[in-house]
């Protein structure tokens, strides 16, 4: 099967695919022309990789997912582990996410929105934090 077939089938773009070819997540044969030749097992791993990706799992832990699923004698408690870890940094951006709508929404409430020039909305952004201005 040719890239654009294999593609279609996983729901993937192929320039998506061609980056998981480069990076070594999959390797499909290539045929005497040289084009790529998608196997049936080529295209399992590419629905797995956009599964995992659609999950937000980093690069490095689908290939990590991608070797255990495919190693027999894997242990769970290893998946769980990177399932964990991921799970950990959800929660983190969560968390983060949930602070800024609270002082975005607490600005947005103390801003009159009137014809006034003063506005805490751009007050706060204008003031140095951290280091990040």
């Amino acid at each position: 099967m040719n890239i654009g077939d294999a593609a279609k089938c996983a729901s993937l773009p192929a320039k998506t695919i061609r980056y998981y070819e480069d990076i070594g997540l999959i390797q499909p044969d290539r045929g005497l022309n040289g084009y790529r030749d998608f196997s049936e097992n080529d295209l399992h791993k590419l629905r797995f990789l956009g599964q995992a990706r659609s999950l937000g799992f980093s690069i490095e832990d689908c290939r990590s997912l991608l070797e255990l699923y495919e190693d027999k004698a894997r242990a769970s408690a290893d998946v769980k582990q990177i399932a964990e870890g991921h799970l950990e940094k959800i929660d983190a951006k969560i968390a983060e996410l949930q602070g800024m709508r609270q002082t975005l929404a607490h600005l947005v409430k103390a801003c009159a929105g009137d014809n006034r020039p003063d506005c805490p909305i751009l007050a706060d952004l204008a003031t140095a934090r951290g280091g990040n201005a």
